[in-house]
């Protein structure tokens, strides 16, 4: 009975650990037309020479055939960047750049208000 015992205590231990171990570094890729697969890979090329990420960040992009492609990145499932881009490829880098670095400043910016935000009198999901 005590090595059962022994043994579902590890077994919590070793979940609960678990449970806390993030993956970070991750850019994940939701889009589907040439336009944004474009987009993607210079937006996190741009990314990727900046430094290590220690966040996760999710493209997406919904087609519109009158407005161009509406392309949007989430930090922490809320959109940090977001623009409409017309189906032209070529100038792409520029525009894949200029949305990197303002990600990275926005992102930035968010951790430096969380340090300074007044929330323990509420757990995370009741702001």
């Amino acid at each position: 009975m005590k090595q059962i015992l022994v043994a579902v205590l590890l077994f919590m231990g070793f979940a609960a650990q678990a449970d806390e171990a993030e993956l970070e570094g991750f850019i994940i890729n939701n889009t589907i037309t040439r336009s944004g697969q474009e987009f993607y890979r210079k937006f996190s090329e741009r990314l990727n020479d900046a430094g290590t990420l220690d966040f996760n960040l999710t493209v997406k992009e919904r087609p519109s055939a009158r407005w161009g492609v509406l392309i949007w990145v989430e930090f922490e499932n809320a959109p940090v960047y977001r623009q409409f881009l017309q189906p032209n490829v070529s100038d792409m880098e520029d525009t894949a750049y200029a949305a990197a670095d303002f990600v990275l400043e926005q992102i930035n910016r968010r951790k430096i208000e969380a340090l300074f935000e007044d929330n323990t009198d509420l757990a995370k999901d009741e702001l």
